[in-house]
């Protein structure tokens, strides 16, 4: 007997997971059927370990490749294919080499009577908007519609990721130039000089004495200091993998001034742009609202959607239950608000992940342009100190042997 994890909806609408116990997943999904279960996904249990996610990530994909697939089967679905004929040209021709064992299991999939939302789902890859996506698709008819949705909200997010990249990388690489500079310093011109001196038994200035009194305890403890670094990193890494530790993390990123208003407008333009793009697909609300919170990296931002979902399945506006999260802009509230009132809620939802990402956007520009110049002054701060206090001895040497 095997064990499948298996994500499922009740004739109510609510959507959930379970673990299921069978011998095959053809039997699981019959159990499930049985009881009156709407199947989104079925996947066997897999026990955690170092090689199982080896091969979870060699089966990933890129998202680029995931973008140039998504826009070839749309193009061939609404040039009349069926889905079976389209899912057979991509598994042989599909440029990127990642996805075509991937297709060629979706297409076997298929072929043996599964709905191509179901094919997609068990490859345990795909992202959840994906399949409750095509999911959506299959169910209204239109599923190039869909998927033309799809590809632009992919877009959309990976434009703005790309955009947050370019922006961040400069100073990330003054940083490094400038730790790399320190730690030559340190690690050999210093300890040169420490030398020297030592040998013309002179007495040193304040700063360099300092200086060398600094770097040779840096040296001496290195080993401790570099062994409570690491075992400190692994710990707090593994805490904030728990659920605990992941919310506490967010809420001191959501306190953090500046920084902190940024990161929670990008979380909730990710969320809006994903629940925006759902709906327009024909998801059902709570269904989308489901989809959209596992969707989130965000462990707060997703257990407060998740809290909002229960409150919009009790009957509450979706509004309303977004704003008693207190994470939620007021901005986004309101705009919500009206398109709950006017009947656009999608369009609506979309125009707010528009107005974030272009905020977040500017905001961090700005960041940027005062960080970049800080970094370099405080880097060359503290190299010019470096310098001045290495040759001042030279220079106090020389002066006295003119004088005298």
């Amino acid at each position: 007997m095997g064990e499948f994890v298996c994500k499922v909806a009740d004739p109510t609408g609510r959507v959930f997971q379970q673990v299921e116990t069978a011998q095959s997943e053809v039997e699981a999904r019959n159990k499930l059927a049985d009881r009156g279960l709407f199947i989104y996904w079925v996947k066997r249990r897999q026990a955690l370990s170092f090689e199982g996610m080896f091969q979870k990530r060699e089966r990933a994909v890129r998202g680029n490749d995931f973008l140039i697939f998504n826009q070839q089967f749309n193009t061939l679905i609404k040039a009349g294919l069926p889905i079976l004929k389209a899912l057979d040209l991509l598994a042989e021709r599909t440029a990127a080499p990642r996805l075509r064992p991937i297709l060629a299991d979706v297409r076997q999939k298929v072929r043996d009577g599964a709905l191509l939302s179901e094919a997609v789902a068990a490859q345990g890859i795909f992202p959840p908007v994906y399949t409750s996506s095509v999911l959506a698709g299959e169910k209204s008819g239109n599923l190039a519609g869909v998927l033309e949705q799809y590809i632009a909200y992919q877009k959309m997010s990976s434009g703005l990721k790309k955009k947050l990249t370019g922006v961040l990388i400069y100073p990330v690489i003054l940083v490094v130039v400038a730790s790399g500079i320190l730690s030559y310093l340190t690690a050999f011109v210093i300890p040169r000089f420490a030398e020297l001196y030592k040998d013309m038994n002179v007495a040193l200035p304040g700063p360099t004495t300092f200086l060398l009194a600094f770097v040779g305890g840096v040296k001496t403890y290195f080993p401790f200091i570099a062994s409570a670094i690491v075992v400190g990193g692994i710990a707090l890494f593994a805490w904030s993998r728990t659920e605990e530790g992941a919310v506490q993390k967010d809420r001191l990123k959501l306190k953090l001034p500046a920084i902190g208003n940024v990161w929670v407008k990008f979380q909730v333009s990710q969320f809006a742009r994903t629940l925006s793009t759902l709906l327009a697909a024909g998801t059902p609300l709570v269904a989308a609202l489901e989809t959209a919170g596992q969707s989130l990296r965000s462990r707060l931002v997703s257990s407060s959607v998740q809290r909002a979902t229960q409150q919009v399945r009790e009957g509450q506006p979706l509004s309303t239950s977004l704003e008693k999260t207190g994470i939620v802009p007021d901005l986004a509230i309101d705009m919500i608000q009206v398109g709950e009132e006017s009947g656009a809620l999608a369009a609506m939802l979309g125009s707010v992940a528009d107005f974030f990402d272009e905020e977040v956007n500017e905001k961090l520009t700005t960041m940027i342009s005062i960080v970049e110049p800080t970094i370099l002054v405080v880097m060359g701060g503290v190299i010019a100190f470096i310098l001045i206090a290495l040759y001042l001895p030279l220079f106090s040497f020389t002066v006295g042997n003119m004088g005298g």
